[in-house]
Parts: structure tokens; C-alpha cells; sequence
């Protein structure tokens, strides 16, 4: 793993807002979710989505490396907190990305499941 700065630190807390917050608009992003999630009613689901893709509450508690890449949600119906979290791979997804500050060189990958899942 390489050492990050905090200029590269920036860059990928910027890129993961910004895919985030707009499923389905950038490339070399995915959105995936577990079972809890997939089988949660339509409009439970939906709430999940919207407070993945609204979610600001960033600290030095829950994102200790200052990556945006990791958040922990209540949603109100949804009976356990729900977990989010990003990964990095390389463009053939086969291994992690050693360049996750690069877009052009790293698929993200947006996990979404319940807190039990994880």
C-alpha cells in the first residue's frame, strides 16, 4: 500500500462524494448492495438510497483517514443502522487499485448493507 499525502487524501474523499452522491453517472463506479438491502420494501429501500447519497456527518470518528469512504446511517423504518462503504480495484477488477486518487485507473465499488450483514 502506498503512503497518501493529504493533497491525495483529498482527491479520493472528493471523488467518493461525487460518487456517492450520482449513482449511475460516472464511470468506473458501481453500487452494489447485500440481501438486507435488496430485500427491504421498495420505499424503505429508497429512503436508504437518498440518505447513502445525502450524507455529510463526516468526523474524525468515523472517517479517521479522511477518505469519505465508510458511513454508518440510521434511517428512520429501517429497523438496524445500515453501513456503507467504498472499494477500490483496478480496471479489470481483479486486484485493489494501488491509485485510488487516479478515476482513470480505479473502479469504485459503493457497498451498501444492513450493520448485521457486515
Amino acid at each position: 500500500m502506498t503512503t497518501t499525502t493529504d493533497a491525495t487524501t483529498g482527491t479520493i474523499a472528493s471523488l467518493n462524494d461525487k460518487y456517492r452522491q450520482a449513482w449511475g453517472v460516472y464511470p468506473n463506479a458501481k453500487v452494489v448492495m447485500t440481501d438486507g438491502i435488496s430485500n427491504l420494501p421498495d420505499a424503505k429501500r429508497s429512503k436508504v438510497f437518498e440518505a447513502v447519497q445525502q450524507f455529510k456527518d463526516f468526523n474524525e470518528d468515523n472517517d479517521p483517514h479522511g477518505e469519505h469512504d465508510f458511513g454508518s446511517i440510521e434511517v428512520p423504518g429501517v429497523n438496524d443502522k445500515v453501513f456503507w462503504k467504498f472499494s477500490y480495484y483496478d480496471l479489470s477488477m481483479d486486484w485493489g487499485s494501488e491509485y485510488p486518487e487516479d478515476a482513470s485507473k480505479t473502479v469504485r465499488v459503493l457497498t451498501i448493507m444492513m450493520a448485521w450483514e457486515y
